[in-house]
């Protein structure tokens, strides 16, 4: 198998994963979500920091934060990591899933336009179209519920943010992820000893409920590996249609498995949000396909 084709598998595996998390955080919904937001930020920052260690890579966390502008940057990272993780854990709580998954599939806009706005990238003409596209989809929501659909909003906004900061940051995924879960780790145990001070806190008190709050740190590790694994493999273009299989996993998970209603308007506004997504995708994989191409015609023309 080619080193391509692997990274490509790790994508899949890491957005099956992500994709069927819904299920997982159904099995805690009795728990509030900050006590298993915390248990997720300080298990995965055990995971990380053992696998950092392993590989004699532990001393890059004190560089990452080495700066009070590295450790601003990280924290502002941090805060919007997880507020998603937040959102997210909720709304699998309140039967929201469907709506989840609609923030999930807007995400790559959103971020098409927070580049736009905020670095200056220049977007196609079928990427300003597919913007427009999702943005009629989500308004068309709004409009037959008479509720904006603030968790996709909230979702998709908040990791468009944590991607454009995370592009300042030179250190790799692995160690600023675990950057990120450092500073936050001080918060989390100040909210579990609020809670188990209370004696309300699940850690401990039955053993599923334990080892459950454990593998939350698993949960988010082991993806993030297999995501950074495929980055360094597979094409940008690739890796980005990829990820579309998290959210339409979780859009299965919250129609077949949940029973989440699925309204005329749901149907309306998804499939404008999938015609988007085909039409900014394809002009990614143009773009994507010409970024590979420069390097090969730089050195066969001979006037540069």
């Amino acid at each position: 198998m080619s080193e391509a084709a692997k990274g490509v598998w790790a994508m899949v595996v890491a957005c099956t994963i992500w994709g069927l998390s819904p299920l997982y955080y159904k099995l805690l919904e009795h728990l509030s979500p900050i006590e298993i937001l915390a248990h997720r930020t300080l298990w995965s920052f055990v995971l990380f920091a053992i696998l950092l260690l392993f590989q004699g890579r532990i001393g890059q966390i004190a560089v990452a934060l080495g700066s009070f502008r590295s450790v601003l940057i990280i924290g502002c990272a941090a805060f919007f990591i997880s507020l998603n993780w937040f959102v997210y854990i909720s709304s699998i709580q309140i039967d929201m899933v469907l709506e989840a998954s609609l923030g999930y599939f807007i995400f790559p806009l959103i971020a098409v336009v927070l580049g736009a706005v905020v670095l200056g990238e220049r977007m196609a003409r079928a990427q300003v179209f597919a913007v427009f596209l999702a943005f009629c989809a989500v308004l068309l929501l709004a409009l037959g519920f008479g509720v904006t659909p603030w968790i996709a909003l909230v979702l998709g906004t908040s990791l468009g943010l944590y991607g454009l900061i995370k592009k300042g940051l030179s250190a790799g995924p692995v160690v600023s992820v675990t950057a990120e879960v450092l500073l936050l780790s001080p918060i989390a145990i100040g909210v579990l000893w609020w809670i188990h001070a209370g004696g309300s806190g699940a850690f401990g008190t039955t053993l599923p409920d334990t080892i459950l709050l454990i593998f939350s740190g698993v949960l988010t590790a082991w993806p993030l590996i297999l995501f950074s694994y495929a980055t360094k493999r597979a094409s940008l273009g690739t890796v980005g249609l990829v990820q579309y299989l998290n959210p339409s996993l979780q859009f299965l998970v919250a129609t077949v498995i949940f029973l989440e209603p699925l309204s005329y308007w749901h149907v309306m506004s998804f499939a404008m949000i999938w015609a988007a997504l085909v039409i900014y995708s394809a002009s990614a994989l143009r773009q994507d396909r010409a970024l590979r191409k420069a390097p090969e015609s730089s050195l066969t023309d001979p006037t540069t």
